[in-house]
């Protein structure tokens, strides 16, 4: 081989490995331009995983306004908190079997947090989860339904607000003893419904030294109720409808009665006196379902757990009067009530 054909194969050489260089290089930057745009995935990843989205199975036991202003409140309360939440309402009739079903579906479901709206609902969540933590509130006696062990001792996964001021049946009891002294009052109720035992025992304990008497009906569903209103014509003086789910979804047929025959008709909620009812010392249901929805949000951001969050009573109550339905069922106006009540006007 000459000289020259020796310069040119070493010539040759050193262009190949310049090349293979480049290649090498260029290819490391681009491994390395790659690198830095997955960086930037994970990055909007981990962002995403920060936006947490949740959802809450909200379970009713029957629908009736009370009970229909309770949900909007908690709704409304959880979204402006700002929180990406799916709502699954779901209603069980006023079947308690429904009611088991709805619960036992959102377990397995795996939803973050179940909304309990009524003492069956409540009851049916916990026999369902020990582990999904659930917010109820339209309970009367949390305790007296098993629902938790105190006030102040929430459940491990369980805890709200319930519907009845400690302080509002005794008024109500002094109101009827008050403005119609001597009368019979008629109570109907479903005897199925813890939440409506506990209150017929405490209006029986308040009524017991008064100048009243008592006289029940019992009924175990809506379609009931009439007849049972019926059967108390001639016998009371005055009704006194608590909260029972049961009897305020059929309410307007006790109105009905009450108007008919002048007899003074007293109920659990305001929202009854909407449907026709004279009078009530009440609590507003929205308010317990915003704050029920406010312990929510506690709990899904990891603020709080329920063990942390005693049950709470609502935070007022206040004597409620409708007058038109004063002036339907026969009842003589007091102006004192001008003074003490707040005024519902009927839908």
């Amino acid at each position: 081989m000459t000289k020259k054909w020796l310069a040119f194969l070493i010539i040759a050489l050193f262009s190949l490995l310049s090349l293979v260089a480049c290649g090498t290089s260029e290819d490391a930057e681009g491994e390395q331009t790659s690198g830095s745009e997955s960086g930037e995935e994970t990055d909007q990843e981990a962002d995403q995983e920060d936006e947490q989205s949740y959802t809450i199975g909200a379970t009713q036991i029957v629908e009736h306004p009370s009970l229909d202003a309770a949900y909007e409140g908690f709704k409304q309360a959880v979204e402006e908190a700002g929180l990406d939440v799916k709502f699954d309402l779901q209603n069980a009739q006023n079947d308690q079997n429904n009611a088991s079903l709805i619960a036992q579906n959102f377990v397995a479901d795996n939803v973050d947090l179940i909304f309990a709206n009524s003492t069956p609902s409540a009851q049916s969540a916990l026999q369902a989860t020990q582990d999904i933590p659930i917010i109820f509130t339209s309970v009367t006696d949390a305790v007296g339904a098993g629902l938790v062990d105190g006030m102040d001792q929430p459940g491990e996964n369980i805890t709200g607000v319930l519907d009845l001021h400690p302080d509002a049946i005794k008024n109500t009891v002094n109101f009827i003893d008050s403005y119609f002294e001597g009368s019979t009052v008629g109570l109907i109720y479903n005897a199925g419904e813890q939440n409506s035992v506990s209150q017929i025992e405490a209006v029986k304990a308040e009524i017991e030294g008064s100048s009243l008497s008592v006289a029940e009906r019992t009924v175990s569903t809506s379609a009931e109720v009439q007849q049972a209103a019926t059967t108390l014509v001639g016998e009371v003086d005055v009704m006194y409808i608590i909260t029972d789910n049961t009897v305020v979804s059929a309410l307007d047929s006790v109105v009905g009665v009450a108007n008919d025959q002048d007899i003074p008709l007293i109920v659990g909620e305001p929202n009854s006196l909407k449907k026709g009812g004279f009078a009530t010392y009440g609590i507003d249901y929205h308010t317990i379902g915003t704050r029920a929805g406010e312990m929510a949000v506690e709990v899904l951001t990891g603020e709080k757990t329920t063990a942390d969050i005693p049950v709470e009573y609502p935070a007022e109550m206040q004597l409620f009067i409708n007058k038109g339905a004063a002036e339907e069922q026969g009842i003589e106006w007091n102006e004192e009530w001008d003074e003490k009540a707040q005024f519902v006007e009927p839908e």
